[in-house]
């Protein structure tokens, strides 16, 4: 029977790299990539049907910082599909990071260097703002959108006899001390992305106790420093310029710098192939790539505890029905004004 698997932020870097080695993996696959910009995504849809003609490759418009657009994407996938295998929750933000130009050049030529591009701590701010719905931008797409989605598509994800896996990916980024349990959208913060991921890590951990008996276990993947657009993105063009021949150096002596998207997918490719029950709820697994060019998997342990994951939970659930309320109440104000302007006509 063909694996059915949804890939959030899959029209380019890791999400299209990881769907390419997917495809290779597994022809059979009827693969969704579920994505934000639509002319993006029929790009990528192309690029893989030229590589892979016979692949069953379909579209969903899907912007996990909207709340409605989750609601609607979800209900398309329940009338679509009559489960899901593997849901990987690949798409996420940094918007508007900002460097620090003295402590990069002050970092540049010391020991910290290695770490400081690997995690880019003490290195990045970024300006997080509102959404439509009233939630941080940050935390509505990395973390509560994909909750919701989760949440909407349970009843394909837990079925019984059958088993389904989430792949979140995370960052070394993610900090337990950017995260505040009292602040979990991070509005009195300066690291909102770093926070977002960290949630992320715990979020896992709480859904494999509450769902693993249910058959759905959730994974936590690392992708180590990786070139895509989110990362160009940080600095000017030139910097770039003038950077890349020294990262490619520094690759020699760490194993975090997989720089390319299809390394960076590594993890995520090596979870597809694992039984679920051999995996550690408390492990992330981070994609590596050695000063040769040799690309593995390796489990890391997370920074997490069950009392802060549980509590997080607690309150995304919370979140949840106040949000949803607003959608709904939002949907039947639209039908009457709609109602109303099809009997003034």
């Amino acid at each position: 029977m063909e694996k059915v698997v949804i890939v959030t932020g899959a029209n380019s870097g890791i999400g299209l790299a990881l769907c390419e080695r997917l495809l290779t993996e597994d022809s059979q696959l009827r693969l969704c990539l579920a994505c934000r910009n639509m002319q993006r995504a029929e790009a990528a849809r192309s690029a893989l049907l030229t590589s892979h003609p016979a692949a069953l490759v379909e579209l969903l418009h899907l912007d996990v910082g909207s709340v409605q657009s989750v609601l609607s994407a979800a209900e398309e996938i329940r009338t679509k599909y009559s489960r899901i295998d593997f849901l990987y929750l690949n798409a996420g933000i940094m918007p508007n990071p900002a460097v620090d130009i003295g402590a990069f050049f002050k970092g540049l030529f010391s020991r910290n260097v290695i770490n400081m591009f690997a995690t880019a701590e003490g290195l990045l701010t970024q300006q997080d703002r509102l959404t439509s719905d009233g939630l941080q931008e940050v935390f509505a797409t990395n973390l509560f959108g994909h909750f919701l989605l989760i949440r909407e598509l349970e009843p394909l994800l837990c079925q019984p006899g059958r088993t389904s896996r989430i792949v979140w990916t995370s960052s070394s980024n993610a900090s337990r001390s950017a995260f505040s349990i009292q602040d979990i959208q991070h509005i009195n913060g300066k690291e909102s992305y770093s926070s977002s991921k960290y949630a992320s890590d715990m979020l896992s951990l709480a859904l494999n106790r509450h769902k693993n008996s249910q058959g759905l276990f959730s994974s936590v993947t690392c992708p180590g420093l990786v070139m895509t657009n989110l990362t160009y993105g940080i600095l000017p063009s030139f910097f770039w310029t003038l950077i890349m021949p020294v990262m490619w150096m520094i690759r020699i002596f760490t194993n975090t710098f997989t720089l390319t998207p299809y390394n960076g997918a590594e993890a995520l490719h090596w979870l597809f192939l694992q039984k679920p029950e051999s995996l550690d709820p408390r492990a992330k697994y981070h994609s590596l790539t050695s000063g040769l060019g040799t690309n593995y998997t390796e489990a890391r342990q997370m920074d997490v505890d069950d009392e802060t994951s549980e509590e997080l939970f607690s309150k995304l659930l919370e979140l949840e029905k106040a949000v949803c309320r607003k959608a709904k109440q939002r949907n039947a104000e639209s039908k009457a004004y709609q109602q109303y302007l099809g009997e003034v006509e």
